[in-house]
């Protein structure tokens, strides 16, 4: 029998995975060189481009891959239960294993943007401490948070002074991109090892996300159970955050003013507008405007398919060998793409679920995990 699911877990999922392609639609339509660069992008950076990029940089930039880290650590939570359960600890175990390894396909095979090897790797620390109580998951995870933040303050400055020598390197990287299959596959390689360079940097802040994900699950916040009040109180703090960042933006992206500590306030604002977003979501099923949301929750349930169609959809628009189209996408036509595939993904995941259980992906994830094949087609109601 299907397991109950919780609404608001999967629409908020659903908003996170489609609000991270806004923001990886850059780094499909250019070079990991040029990655939230404003000079090192193939277009000047003025009139659209430049309203585009700020526009992004305020509602979407680490808002969503917030939410998603800390989606992440409930999800830890709700398969390998408390620590004490042998069998499902075993089992999260295994699925950990088959995340990095499936991860690891995706991001040599297919887009080096890969997040899901971090997940993997922080899902693994989590493992020890999911048992937790929500106060020291809340108090461990914010601490966390905010040192690593701090740490961004001596590095939070614009270095220009390569800016010809990074252009250059853009054209480079695109024109072996585009040119052929091999030259895709060189690039994609490259930039996924430079990422997984990172990675053990990455970790501790995302497991902070990840422990406060959860510690707000287990209080009932990110799962819907919290007071009307709460919510509201949540999503005028996150408008708060949002005017604050919108201005600093604005001087930094339109009047080209530097923003101090730049990368450190944005990223201590970031999770105060990401639960905002949660808590509207989680407002709206609560009113009329429930039933709208259902294409949501569905791509919410198919959030791993999504995730991983997304890179082949967009690799398949601007790599070598197919459509190669990087570089020559400037930021507000990408929008048309992005918004193009929010509406496929809205409609393709609710007409697969009213005929199948899980999404494609979701499916083979599970059965790897289990070791055996599970149901996949949708069984009448009432049936076992």
């Amino acid at each position: 029998m299907e397991r109950e699911r919780i609404a608001a877990l999967d629409a908020i999922r659903g908003l996170a995975v489609l609000g991270i392609l806004a923001v990886n639609a850059e780094a499909f339509g250019g070079p990991i060189e040029a990655l939230h660069d404003m000079a090192a992008w193939p277009f000047p950076h003025q009139g659209a481009t430049a309203l585009s990029y700020w526009f992004v940089d305020v509602f979407f930039r680490e808002k969503f891959i917030t939410l998603f880290s800390m989606l992440f650590g409930v999800s830890v939570f709700l398969v390998g239960g408390e620590h004490g359960d042998a069998v499902k600890s075993r089992l999260l175990r295994r699925r950990l294993t088959v995340l990095f390894a499936l991860a690891m396909l995706h991001g040599f095979g297919i887009w080096w943007g890969d997040i899901l090897s971090l997940y993997a790797m922080t899902g693994a620390v989590l493992y020890a401490c999911r048992s937790w109580e929500p106060r020291t998951l809340m108090t461990t995870g914010l601490a966390l948070f905010g040192a690593m933040s701090l740490l961004l303050v001596p590095v939070a400055t614009v270095d220009a002074a390569n800016d010809a020598d990074k252009a250059a390197d853009v054209a480079a990287a695109i024109a072996t991109a585009t040119a052929s299959w091999a030259g895709a596959y060189e690039v994609n390689v490259r930039s996924y090892l430079q990422m997984l360079d990172g990675y053990p940097w990455a970790v501790l802040p995302t497991l902070s996300l990840m422990m406060i994900g959860l510690a707000l699950f287990k209080k009932g916040f990110l799962a819907g159970r919290a007071t009307t009040r709460r919510y509201c109180a949540a999503v005028a703090a996150g408008a708060a955050a949002l005017g604050i960042q919108a201005l600093l933006s604005w001087r930094e992206v339109i009047l080209l003013q530097p923003v101090a500590a730049r990368d450190a306030v944005f990223g201590m604002l970031a999770p105060v507008i990401a639960l905002g977003y949660a808590a509207g979501v989680i407002l709206l099923l609560r009113s009329h405007a429930a039933p709208g949301l259902a294409p949501l929750v569905a791509t919410g349930r198919m959030a791993f398919t999504n995730y991983l169609a997304q890179s082949v959809i967009m690799t398949t628009l601007f790599y070598g060998g197919r459509f190669a189209m990087m570089g020559q996408v400037d930021r507000p036509a990408l929008w048309a793409i992005v918004i193009a595939v929010w509406a496929v993904q809205l409609a393709w995941s609710t007409w697969w679920l009213a005929r199948f259980d899980y999404g494609p992906c979701e499916w083979a994830w599970r059965c790897l995990t289990l070791g055996r094949r599970v149901p996949f087609t949708r069984r009448p109601a009432g049936t076992v």
